[in-house]
């Protein structure tokens, strides 16, 4: 009896993916101006999509938007062309979403990091401040100096969430501790401005940090050069971009947006779309570091072991850490 149920239930996901294969559903993934090529956000958007064409047999299409005004007439030609799922990769393209989510009802649509309420939309947030924290602590565990810093892309409520998690976990191991801060620019180019980025990095190794947090998109690469001619260190973002300067990246704060875009692609190909909120956090691993062969001689047994108390403390809630979205929706 219990080899007949194993054989009906590998029979029905058999025959859901036949079914997926031969009605494949088209999807637009559109990336902001990092680019797929970013090594970092976009990059992992990209191969979450790209996993979901190669696993469900999904009709992919996908764009770079070099500016901010081509997101809006990018989805009205997806619209146009029948395309099942437009995703959207990226705070910026919050508003046509909202716009475009009005006008199209019948359109579905996903987007990663901004939370858009509409019944046709499933918006993918991430537990940033949380990752933040434990990269943060590992900053502060790690540093030799006392001094160390952080940079962000985009001057906004998104960075800023990062920003303040990671200051609250370099406190959290080394209290007095100096954190420097700066900015790539205001606007969305700042997700692609390695040059900048370096120059910010290289004046806060000056400044004496010897470890540098970079949420900064395709920008991180320049942080990340300025850590090799400085022999100082940084923390990547998103991806694992720990192989893009072995020995010279700490660590990356892992945000799986590949887990979230192809979790969303596979339950709209299933015929299980859901509109809201899906949230990605350090419980369900959608939030983590990453330690491998590229990293691991920078870390002891013992800070390893430090690490991960603090993890499991994070998983079950018993460190707090302050939220800026939450902090900031309360001083309104």
């Amino acid at each position: 009896m219990r080899n007949l149920i194993l054989l009906l239930v590998c029979a029905f996901f058999s025959m859901q993916g036949l079914a997926i294969a031969a009605n494949p559903i088209k999807v637009a993934l559109i990336l902001d101006k990092g680019g797929k090529d970013d090594k970092s956000f976009n990059s992992a958007a990209s191969r979450g999509a790209n996993e979901a064409k190669a696993k469900l047999g999904i009709d992919l299409k996908e764009i770079e938007a070099n500016e901010d005004s081509l997101f809006e007439p990018a989805m009205r030609r997806f619209i146009s062309k029948k395309y099942d799922l437009i995703v959207g990769i990226g705070v910026a393209q919050a508003e046509a979403i909202k716009k475009l989510s009005r006008e199209f009802p019948d359109q579905k649509f996903a987007i990663v990091d901004a939370p858009v309420e509409a019944h046709n939309v499933v918006s993918a947030m991430f537990e940033e401040h949380i990752g933040s924290y434990l990269v943060g602590y590992i900053a502060g565990l790690k540093t030799t100096t006392g001094n160390v810093g952080f940079i962000g892309g985009v001057d906004g409520d998104l960075i800023r969430r990062f920003e303040k998690g990671y200051i609250q976990g370099v406190k959290a191991a080394r209290p007095k501790a100096k954190v420097q801060v700066n900015y790539v620019g205001v606007s969305t180019d700042a997700w692609n401005n390695p040059t900048r980025a370096k120059e910010l990095a290289m004046s806060q190794y000056r400044l004496g940090a010897d470890i540098i947090f970079v949420a900064a998109g395709a920008s991180n690469n320049g942080c990340f050069d300025a850590a090799e001619e400085e022999k100082k260190f940084a923390i990547g973002v998103d991806s694992n971009q720990n192989w893009i300067k072995p020995g010279r990246i700490l660590t990356s704060m892992l945000k799986r947006v590949d887990t979230a875009v192809y979790e969303m692609i596979s339950d709209a190909a299933k015929g299980q779309f859901k509109a809201g909120v899906k949230i990605f956090t350090i419980k369900n691993q959608g939030i983590d570091w990453a330690l491998d062969e590229h990293n691991r001689a920078l870390f002891t047994e013992s800070d390893v072991n430090k690490i991960s108390d603090l993890k499991a403390k994070l998983v079950a809630g018993k460190v707090a850490v302050v939220d800026y979205y939450k902090e900031k929706k309360a001083k309104k």
